[in-house]
């Protein structure tokens, strides 16, 4: 008499090879593919084609010609680093972020609370901070031109109290100037992000602190910020991307970084290197710098607010 020996059950199913290779949900991997695609290509393969660059002897060419572009090592980043404007451009966006980011963070959790309350005209008041963010930035910064250029109607109003030299010829007040226009341009949209985060904060927090006898300060410190403490998260991050390439608005309030450099970006000075000088290497060199220091400021920051 023989007995079967029968391989005990271990209850987890066999997973095939198709299932190894794409996951439990290949149609989700699918659907993922053209995005991702899209971002090999317009992301992935300039950023990798700038690193190559940078150490490189790179010049502009005749397509299909042979031109030798031998490797120079770090000869193009210490350019950029003995390069005054250089510096001072990074230097300006240092000027700019500090004065942007928190200024976002903290107007735009302010509205997105009182625009999240029941107020009359609510959806009115969120459809108008909305607009500056969708409108064309030639449209808006022909506006804040008019409004305070030197015969502007600001300077008209303060009169005496205006600055001299008036705020975009002024190389103190140029950057802190550009810093608030696109704080206000950019606003709609992250108070459009606070919205959705208030509302996955338990109303029952609120009643519970109301109850307490906790004020609206009270509640909006202990209640509401940790509640909105990813999208807070999310804010900042993409404000300091949006600020450090910050380019169009310089471009076309001061007339390409004036006066004299006091409002130029690293990624001006990039188009100024690559296109209008001729020096696509050394353009690429300060791209990668803005890249790595964007990306430490980033991670520092996601540090800083996700920590417990």
């Amino acid at each position: 008499m023989t007995t079967a020996t029968v391989a005990p059950a271990t209850g987890k199913p066999r997973r095939s090879r198709l299932a190894t290779v794409f996951g439990r949900q290949p149609l989700g991997i699918a659907f993922a593919a053209p995005y991702a695609v899209f971002l090999a290509a317009v992301f992935a393969y300039p950023l990798g084609l700038a690193v190559w660059i940078s150490f490189h002897d790179y010049f502009f060419a005749a397509p299909g010609a042979a031109v030798p572009r031998p490797f120079v090592g770090f000869d193009n980043y210490a350019t950029v680093l003995r390069d005054p404007d250089v510096r001072r451009s990074f230097v300006n966006v240092g000027i700019f972020l500090v004065i942007n980011v928190p200024l976002t963070v903290v107007l735009a959790l302010l509205l997105a609370n009182a625009l999240n309350a029941p107020i009359r005209g609510r959806t009115f008041f969120r459809s108008s901070f909305y607009v500056p963010y969708i409108t064309a930035s030639v449209a808006c910064v022909a506006v804040w031109l008019f409004l305070f250029s030197e015969g502007g109607m600001v300077n008209q109003l303060l009169g005496k109290l205006a600055p001299d030299p008036s705020w975009l010829v002024n190389s103190t007040l140029a950057m802190p100037f550009i810093a608030v226009f696109v704080t206000w341009k950019q606003l709609g949209l992250y108070i459009l992000l606070y919205l959705a985060a208030l509302q996955s904060v338990p109303k029952e927090l609120y009643e519970s602190a109301s109850v307490d006898g906790a004020s609206r300060w009270q509640q909006l410190r202990n209640v509401t910020i940790p509640g909105v403490r990813p999208a807070t998260t999310l804010v900042v991050i993409l404000a300091t991307i949006t600020g450090a390439n910050l380019f169009t608005e310089p471009y076309l309030l001061t007339n390409g970084g004036g006066p004299d450099g006091a409002s130029a970006t690293p990624v001006l000075v990039m188009y100024q290197k690559g296109i209008e000088q001729g020096n696509p290497d050394v353009a690429s060199a300060i791209g990668v710098l803005l890249v790595a220091g964007v990306l430490v400021i980033s991670l520092v920051n996601r540090r800083l607010l996700e920590r417990d």
